[in-house]
């Protein structure tokens, strides 16, 4: 797997589980689903993502999408 499919999957499961928690914890979770999407649609733009730099870190192969 390279690091964009890992980026997408990861947060998808993070909105996923944001929604989970908000459902039957607290809506307050929902917080978690708009901060994993602010950081799509600013790593979109400006190509920083955190958690890419962390996987190519661990040795993922780079992607169309964080090629760096």
């Amino acid at each position: 797997m390279n690091i964009d499919r890992v980026v997408l999957g990861f947060a998808g499961s993070m909105v996923l589980l944001s929604v989970a928690l908000g459902w039957w914890v607290a809506p307050a979770w929902l917080w978690l689903a708009v901060f994993v999407g602010a950081n799509l649609l600013q790593s979109s733009f400006t190509g920083f993502c955190p958690l890419a730099m962390i996987l190519k870190g661990l040795g993922f192969k780079p992607g169309c999408a964080f090629p760096r």
